[in-house]
């Protein structure tokens, strides 16, 4: 009897299948295998070889061809995956598809690995001489007149290279080349030297090195973790291992890098989703063979494979991007600690403002905490003042105080950040004659303006319409923007300091590859500038001559009904604030609110985030709320508020009798219609991780055998980190 192929495939169903060995070639588990599915052909990944088969063997269709010679997916990650699949109850197949970057899913042969290079051909040099090239195709055959360079300096040296370079290739005049990727040359400058605190920290995960240990580095906002960070790489690479660091956002990787590849002098391998295809295949590639040293990326870069793994990085490991909100729902920070573990390597979990997860793991003693209290090179702390807004005159939403602050800072030549974490020009546009507001039609919420585009937006759906000239109920002409967006912030300022260059930075200034790096680089160190942003300027970048952080629409974190929203407010602040005064000057952040007594707010001016933590750890442990329990969330969601009702009243009646865990539900999500589609929800909670999770597994395939399951869209949620 043949040995059978346990595959998993990339489609959303809890089970793997099998298939006889194809009729040529041989595949090995962790190898990737064309199959037939359907009417479809897919790869899958070859989990187990078995002599029987859960079928009979006449039943099983054959594996088409192997499409590896040796496994791509070493033991380890075989090993995590399978345990992610099971504990987030994700659907194998798509876990192992996770693991993989697109172009590693196709059937195609392994692209190579070496560095990527382009020159001018023959008549590249002709086309130049000629100068009958225009715009960016002239730019870039005057950039490769000298000689050929790699993807990675035409990326640093050329906006938008790649659509031009494809076009000129086309055209016979630039030719691509692999080469063998090249050591960098030894770094231009030395380390700067590491304070009392930040030698205690390298010493202590240093002394690590080479077996498992989960480390918390709780440093405040400019206290230099990423020094930390570097100085441990460099240990690593001298003991010739690997070293990962995980960021949250696309945003930091291109200074993380940078910093990086000027300190180490090794090549920097860069994972995430700005990056082409064939560039992220070539860089896990290169992680797979070991020949990747330093590798940075973020969410998915935590399933790269590490051969000669020598620490894990997780920075702002507090951060909600770590989490995935759709289909495989993994957390990366809580996925790292299980491959260090399984590596046997530390793992530094790196933040200003540290989860309450990871602080309550400190308190039980499963990680070791690391201080970092101080700033280097920084004159002090920034001052924190509230400006109470209550019956004060304002302007698009901002104090007198405010903007007396905003004044006085670029009058002295420095720059000032005006935060508000609201895209677009107003959250609702209204008719002052009869009361009339803009909603979206699929998710009965109020429509964003965006004055730019003229267009009103839905957040959360995406839908889309023009601004009407008059109030569609009444006819109206006079319409009201109500409320302030980033975008009316930034015509504020920019009316009252018409000399002073004001740059919003938010999703709709940042759209295009690159574009925040582009933005930030117009800033010089020594001119005075108003930023207005949203929470991608709240992390991770050093501005030398910002003084002056202003936080605008606080309040609105204050009156959320999830019970996370104090965690995360006061992580936003500190954040925030953190970018003031990171250099030799003195920096000062104003919190706007109509709230000045609130506790939260006061507790961290008083006394910092590390005390307003404890007391959130205090209330959670009070009223049994994670991480002192767990929560599972069963989301559902039809076109018909009576299809959602039904399955969760089922879902609800197959939950195990006598099983040591709270329901709350079947209720509405709290937003209960989302893009035309009614929403519910059942969540389920207890103290017991093991007893939660000994019966999610039966009971999400009692879910699937449900005959109402087959009439709407529903999802398991383990560990959701919040529940909308």
């Amino acid at each position: 009897m043949p040995a059978v192929l346990r595959v998993a495939l990339p489609v959303p169903l809890p089970s793997l299948f099998d298939y006889l060995p194809p009729a040529s070639g041989e595949a090995s588990v962790g190898s990737r295998v064309l199959v037939p599915f359907g009417r479809h052909r897919l790869v899958g990944v070859v989990v187990a070889i078995d002599a029987e088969a859960a079928v009979d063997d006449s039943r099983l269709k054959q594996a088409l061809r192997p499409l590896d010679d040796e496994a791509l997916l070493d033991a380890e990650l075989m090993q995590t995956l399978a345990w992610a699949a099971d504990y987030w109850l994700g659907a194998p197949g798509e876990a192992y598809a996770n693991a993989l970057p697109l172009a590693l899913r196709e059937p195609r042969p392994l692209p190579p690995i070496g560095d990527e290079y382009w020159s001018l051909t023959d008549a590249g040099h002709r086309a130049h001489a000629a100068g009958n090239r225009r715009g960016g195709s002239k730019a870039l055959l005057a950039l490769l007149t000298a000689g050929a360079l790699s993807a990675q300096e035409l990326g640093e040296r050329h906006r938008g290279w790649r659509e031009v370079a494809r076009r000129l290739a086309a055209a016979g005049l630039l030719e691509r080349s692999e080469r063998p990727p090249l050591e960098r040359p030894p770094p231009a400058s030395p380390a700067p030297p590491l304070n009392d605190e930040q030698q205690q920290a390298v010493a202590a995960v240093g002394a690590s090195l080479g077996r498992y240990q989960p480390f918390l580095l709780d440093g405040v906002t400019g206290s230099g973790k990423t020094e930390v960070y570097l100085a441990l790489i460099e240990q690593v690479l001298a003991q010739d291992k690997q070293a990962l660091l995980l960021v949250p956002e696309i945003g930091l990787a291109p200074q993380t890098v940078r910093r990086l590849r000027e300190r180490l002098g090794v090549g920097v391998e860069v994972l995430h989703s700005n990056l082409s295809e064939g560039d992220r295949a070539r860089a896990w590639l290169r992680a797979r063979a070991g020949s990747a040293r330093v590798i940075l990326g973020t969410r998915s870069a935590v399933f790269t494979p590490l051969p000669r793994a020598g620490l894990i990085i997780v920075d702002e490991e507090h951060d909600a991007a770590y989490k995935q909100q759709e289909g495989f729902r993994y957390h990366a920070r809580d996925l790292a600690l299980v491959r260090a573990r399984a590596l046997g390597v530390p793992v530094l979990l790196g933040s200003g403002t540290p989860s309450l997860e990871s602080l309550a793991n400190v308190e039980a003693g499963r990680y070791r905490s690391l201080h970092l209290r101080a700033r280097p090179g920084a004159v002090q702390p920034p001052t924190v003042q509230i400006v109470d807004m209550r019956a004060q005159h304002l302007e698009h939403g901002l104090s007198p105080a405010l903007l007396a602050a905003v004044a006085e800072t670029v009058a002295r030549g420095e720059q000032a950040l005006v935060f508000r974490n609201r895209r677009g020009y107003a959250p609702v546009l209204l008719c002052h004659a009869c009361g009339w507001h803009a909603a979206c039609p699929r998710c009965e919420r109020p429509l964003t303006l965006h004055a730019g585009r003229r267009q009103l937006v839905c957040h959360h759906c995406d839908y889309r319409q023009r601004v009407p000239s008059a109030c569609p109920s009444c006819g109206a002409g006079e319409l009201k923007a109500q409320g302030q967006g980033t975008e009316r912030l930034e015509e504020a300022l920019l009316a009252r300091f018409p000399q002073v260059p004001v740059l919003r930075v938010d999703r709709e200034t940042t759209r295009r590859r690159d574009a925040f790096e582009e933005l930030l680089a117009t800033l010089r160190d020594d001119q005075p500038a108003i930023l207005v942003g949203t929470q991608m300027l709240a992390k991770g970048h050093d501005l030398p001559n910002l003084t002056l952080v202003a936080i605008v629409g606080v309040d609105e974190g204050l009156h959320s009904i999830d019970f996370r929203a104090g965690e995360r407010l006061a992580q936003l602040v500190v954040q925030v604030a953190g970018r003031a005064g990171r250099a030799r000057k003195p920096g000062r952040v104003l919190l706007q609110t109509h709230q000045p007594e609130h506790p939260l707010l006061r507790g961290l001016l008083a006394q910092g985030y590390a005390a307003a933590a404890r007391e959130l750890l205090a209330e959670r442990r009070l009223i049994q709320l994670p991480p002192y329990s767990h929560q599972v969330l069963l989301r559902a969601e039809a076109a018909q508020r009576e299809q959602v009702e039904t399955f969760l009243a089922a879902a609800h009646a197959a939950l195990p009798t006598g099983a040591p865990i709270e329901v709350a539900g079947p209720m509405p999500a709290p937003m209960p219609l989302r893009a035309g589609r009614q929403r519910g929800q059942l969540l389920l909670e207890s103290t017991s991780r093991q007893a939660l999770h000994a019966m999610l597994r039966p009971w999400q395939l009692a879910l699937a055998a449900l005959p109402s399951a087959r009439k709407l869209r529903w999802s398991l949620d383990v560990d959701p980190i919040d529940l909308y």
